[in-house]
């Protein structure tokens, strides 16, 4: 079956329908401009503070070339772990503490629009101490202040429960409740003699902290990149800024502090040691000194120098291994004491292998303890580096008291050469032994005293040097353009909204209506030829059609009448059979007038009503026939003569009727007698035409039966009656060839002007 559903959009028709509806376009870019106005008054346009920052990759410390003690101050920085610092939540919160954004503060300036301002706020709200540190609900006061300074507060907490509500007091104004006592007061920036509207927002630090790490983005600027990108967009700008280097500036004080903590412990340990070296040494001046004066010794130089010049060498030795066991004897009281188990080894040796163990150990501490300043105790990877350093102090211990043993071994040989050596001293006085003996102690303490001292400037000028691992390449800036759409952009989309609005809710409801609203739709939809179309009407009148009429119905009832003439184009074409889908779409008055308008030319007509389910066409016409059409075919005591109405119309006396008659209780049946071919042989004897007004298709068979006697067949439609299926079995039934000579009416269509009438509106015609 060939169908002529074009899916081509008629542009025109199209475009006439929805002018006829142009109420609705105005209606909607009214409505949508109205809330276009409203979303630019609430949603306020946001601004993108950037900064930037690079990362410092430290394989060493930049004290490394200076000795052995700078190797321990070398870490290396990993951008990934670094993210995550600088979003770490405590961070953040030490930010809200330091800029105190945990209260907020808007402004009403006006219908519908509050702005955040910072830092500068006519009115705050002051809690009490300690509050903020506890506070785990938001609170929401609403101050309305009068020129005359007396104020209104409402305040709510996040449950929006109402914990206060005054009104007409003076600031400022204490708010008891059980989360504490809050004080409402002017700042210094507030307007004297004007009225305030602001609204303050207070969370506790941690909750602000949350929200700020929703709020700030931290990503790697680039692949294979250092540099950390941090972003937020806000409603104020200066807030954005004043956050971001904040939070670089914390960022970077961090990162200062944990790299000074192993040179503030390196300080502390060789002041002590100094301390004690220095005692030591004035006990042993002071001792030499009661000597002397006890034994009358003035100068033994020359004798010293001699025997000395031989036992120099040794000696040299003797000093050297002793100087560096006793650097291993304070290594090894320091690793044996417990309360030092993680902290950093300040003091390394000559020993390379050692030297290094110890290095690669503090460097596992410092990432230990990196660490436990952003994860939890008991954290696996916390667990590994713990486990890790562990075995790297006791491999250490095990080092230092193996290389102590051996020096230990090495200065009692030397011991020995130099007993050797004094054995063959025997007339050297044995004060002389005393005085080498303390003078060679003495001389290691001021070595390792000297020692201690470079360590303590070196360890100075690291403190003094030390730079945040984070170089600030760009300070927050904010961006040129506002982020998001400007006002006017967004008054231009509600307004193209408002354009499409329409035409979609059109399109919708035709859809949910699922009935022709143009004639144009009907043609779209079916090959079936239409005959014409008919106005609506609210005449009341059953019969518009008369010989002096010209309205626009009778208009173009004669145009239906002339493409009729066309289809009946032969002589012995006479009888037109009408119908419908159902009921109410105007079948019985195109029949009464389409028999009217064919009068017209002259013609003898006969109206014939063979709907015998549901007869109108008596009370339209206010008949009263004693018999009808089914007392004819289902009595044969009634004649032809005895159901035609003669010229029941005055101003037409050419139209005869036939009415139904009486409801029978076998419709079908008696339609298929050879009765009603006998009727209709007769009556096309005696008449031009003869319209038939029968049943409607779509609910019953009768008009099928009847196409027998029928010449041709129009199917009367209704705009926004007949449905889309109604309008597919009419395509159904033409295509199938069920009914002769089949065109279609199409009735309900809006009523226009035209030449010599103007046109009348109201119902469609039924």
């Amino acid at each position: 079956m060939s169908k002529n559903h074009n899916d081509f959009i008629n542009i025109p028709v199209l475009l006439k329908n929805y002018l006829s509806k142009w109420y609705l376009f105005a209606i909607s870019i009214i409505c949508c401009l109205l809330v276009g106005f409203v979303a630019t008054r609430v949603f306020k346009q946001k601004y993108g503070v950037r900064a930037n920052i690079l990362i410092q990759q430290e394989e060493n410390s930049p004290l490394s070339a200076m000795g052995s003690l700078g190797d321990l101050i070398g870490s290396s920085g990993n951008v990934d772990d670094e993210i995550f610092v600088i979003s770490s939540h405590s961070l953040y919160r030490q930010v809200v503490r330091d800029l105190g954004i945990n209260c907020k503060h808007y402004v009403r300036h006006g219908f519908l629009n509050s702005e955040l301002t910072y830092p500068d706020y006519p009115l705050d709200v002051t809690p009490a101490a300690g509050i903020i540190d506890t506070l785990r609900t938001g609170l929401n006061f609403k101050i309305k202040v009068d020129e005359d300074g007396f104020a209104s507060i409402k305040l709510k907490d996040s449950y929006k429960d109402v914990l206060g509500d005054v009104k007409n007091v003076k600031l400022p104004y204490t708010f008891k409740t059980k989360y504490g006592d809050f004080t409402v007061d002017r700042t210094q920036h507030y307007p004297v003699g004007e009225a305030v509207t602001s609204t303050v927002t207070l969370t506790g630090y941690h909750a602000a902290a949350e929200s700020l790490a929703e709020d700030i983005s931290c990503d790697i600027a680039a692949k294979r990149s250092n540099v950390i990108s941090l972003a937020i967009n806000t409603t104020n700008a200066e807030m954005g800024e004043a956050i971001l280097t904040d939070l670089v500036k914390r960022y970077n004080d961090r990162g200062i502090e944990e790299k000074n903590i192993q040179g503030v412990k390196t300080a502390e340990f060789i002041a002590d040691r100094l301390e004690k070296l220095g005692t030591s040494l004035s006990e042993d001046e002071i001792e030499m000194q009661k000597y002397k004066e006890s034994k009358g010794v003035i100068n033994l130089q020359q004798e010293i120098a001699y025997q000395s010049t031989k036992q120099g060498q040794v000696e040299t030795g003797l000093i050297e291994a002793e100087t560096q066991l006793e650097i291993l004897r304070m290594l090894k009281d320091f690793m044996a004491d417990e309360s030092n188990k993680y902290e950093l080894i300040p003091i390394s040796t000559d020993n390379e292998g050692l030297a290094t163990a110890i290095n690669l150990y503090n460097e596992s501490l410092i990432k230990r303890n990196h660490m436990l300043q952003t994860v939890n105790p008991g954290n696996i990877a916390l667990e590994k580096l713990t486990q890790n350093a562990d075995a790297k102090r006791m491999a250490i211990t095990k080092s230092i008291n193996q290389a102590y043993n051996n020096a230990e071994v090495v200065v009692r040989d030397l011991k020995g050469q130099m007993a050797s050596t004094a054995s063959r001293l025997g007339d050297v006085p044995d004060q002389e032994r005393y005085f080498l003996d303390s003078n060679r102690e003495s001389h290691i303490k001021a070595q390792l005293y000297m020692f201690l001292l470079r360590r303590q400037e070196e360890n100075a000028m690291m403190l003094a040097n030390a730079t945040p691992k984070g170089i600030v390449v760009d300070e927050a800036y904010v961006l040129a353009k506002p982020i998001g759409m400007s006002k006017k952009l967004i008054l231009l989309i509600f307004l193209f909204i408002g354009i499409c609005l329409p035409p979609v809710f059109l399109y919708i409801l035709k859809l949910l209506r699922n009935r022709p609203e143009t004639r144009d739709e009907i043609e779209r939809r079916v090959n079936v030829p239409i005959l014409g179309e008919m106005c609506i009407d609210n005449s009341g009148r059953s019969m518009v059609v008369t010989p002096t009429d010209t309205s626009s119905t009778t208009e173009l009832f004669r145009l239906m009448r002339a493409n009729l003439l066309f289809f009946l184009s032969d002589p012995k074409d006479k009888v037109v059979l009408l119908t419908s889908s159902k009921s109410g779409e105007g079948k019985s008055f195109i029949s009464i007038n389409l028999a009217a308008t064919l009068a017209l030319l002259g013609k003898k007509v006969l109206l014939v009503g063979m709907d015998v389910r549901a007869p109108k066409l008596a009370s339209y016409l206010g008949i009263q026939a004693r018999n009808g059409l089914t007392n004819y075919l289902s009595s044969s005591n009634v004649n032809i003569d005895d159901i035609i109405v003669n010229k029941p119309f005055a101003e037409i006396p050419s139209i005869d009727v036939i009415v139904a008659g009486p409801v029978p209780p076998n419709p079908a049946e008696l339609l298929t007698t050879d009765r009603v071919d006998a009727l209709f042989d007769e009556l096309r004897g005696r008449y031009d035409y003869i319209v038939v007004d029968s049943a409607p298709v779509g609910l019953v068979s009768d008009t099928f039966t009847l196409d027998r006697i029928a010449d041709a067949t129009i199917y009367v439609t209704r705009l926004n009656y007949t449905t889309n299926s109604d309008v597919d079995s009419i395509e159904e039934i033409y295509y199938n060839k069920r009914l002769k000579k089949m065109s279609i009416v199409v009735n309900g269509v809006k009523s226009r002007k035209t030449y010599g009438y103007r046109a009348q509106k109201g119902q469609a015609a039924y």
